[in-house]
């Protein structure tokens, strides 16, 4: 294919193939754990990060990616101090990071025009520095779920019986949250902070509508997600759309189908069944 000819679109694929795979897992788990919003949250706190490390003359990616992680720590720290209101924490770190991220996007009048590639997501944004950032993110994704499959399932259900059954509730729940902010800021570069929540929400929420089982849901999040950035990145590169906004409608129309096609199965085993002889 002709766009596969130039290597930002390569190093964009390779990127959102990393992507694909660890956000959607990370977002059932986040669901399940009644924590959608956290990627949200940490993307605004990301954009903080980011604006931190421009005003700083720092690298703005790892400035980002640094803030996101001591973000993610923060609201795993909150949350136990504010266990009958758990989302507190995430009203307000949210807050402050959006905040914090205006209030230094201020400092520097030249600062707003570079910041649309971090809002909405830019293909050519993905360098190689970030591409091997999101590879070694993706891995350790990997290798935290394969390591912790069976502990890290207990406590997205039930804490408590997780904790008598002899997990570190706590280590797992802050090593879980650090995960979480470096998901956060890998993604920025392809779906932008505004828009990253969707690569995590969207497939886990269509993948809890239609499974059967959890091992099932995250298959199926994980093959929306993937089919959600291959197809948005080369839309996005023919019709010269921004790609974090084009990926996120994909995957938006992916859980509405994915919806009616459940209803429609639902209706037809009822006629099915009212059909029978008696």
């Amino acid at each position: 294919m002709e766009m596969f000819d130039y290597e930002f679109m390569q190093r964009a694929f390779w990127a959102g193939g990393f992507i694909g795979i660890i956000a959607p897992i990370l977002g059932v788990y986040l669901m399940l754990r009644r924590q959608a919003l956290i990627a949200d949250t940490l993307s605004h706190v990301s954009l903080a990060g980011v604006a931190l490390g421009s005003v700083l003359h720092l690298n703005p990616v790892v400035s980002g990616f640094v803030v996101a992680i001591a973000g993610g720590l923060v609201i795993e720290r909150l949350r136990r101090t504010y266990l009958t209101y758990s989302e507190v924490p995430v009203a307000i770190i949210m807050t402050s990071g959006l905040a914090l991220a205006v209030l230094l996007m201020s400092l520097k009048s030249n600062l707003n025009k570079s910041f649309s590639a971090y809002l909405f997501g830019s293909i050519v944004a993905v360098n190689e520095q970030q591409l091997w950032m999101i590879g070694f993110v993706a891995l350790i994704g990997l290798i935290f779920f394969i390591l912790f499959r069976r502990p890290l399932y207990n406590l997205t259900f039930d804490e408590e019986t997780a904790r008598i059954g002899g997990v570190h509730v706590r280590l797992l729940s802050f090593c879980f949250s650090v995960l979480t902010g470096m998901t956060v800021a890998s993604a920025m570069p392809i779906v932008g902070v505004l828009l990253v929540s969707s690569l995590m929400v969207l497939p886990a929420a269509l993948a809890l509508k239609i499974s059967r089982g959890f091992l099932s849901a995250v298959i199926i999040a994980v093959v929306a997600g993937l089919a959600g950035i291959f197809s948005g990145l080369s839309a996005s590169y023919y019709i010269n759309t921004p790609p974090g906004g084009t990926i996120s409608l994909i995957l938006l129309l992916f859980f509405l189908v994915g919806l009616a096609m459940q209803k429609i199965i639902l209706r037809s085993k009822r006629r099915r069944r009212f059909a029978r002889p008696s």
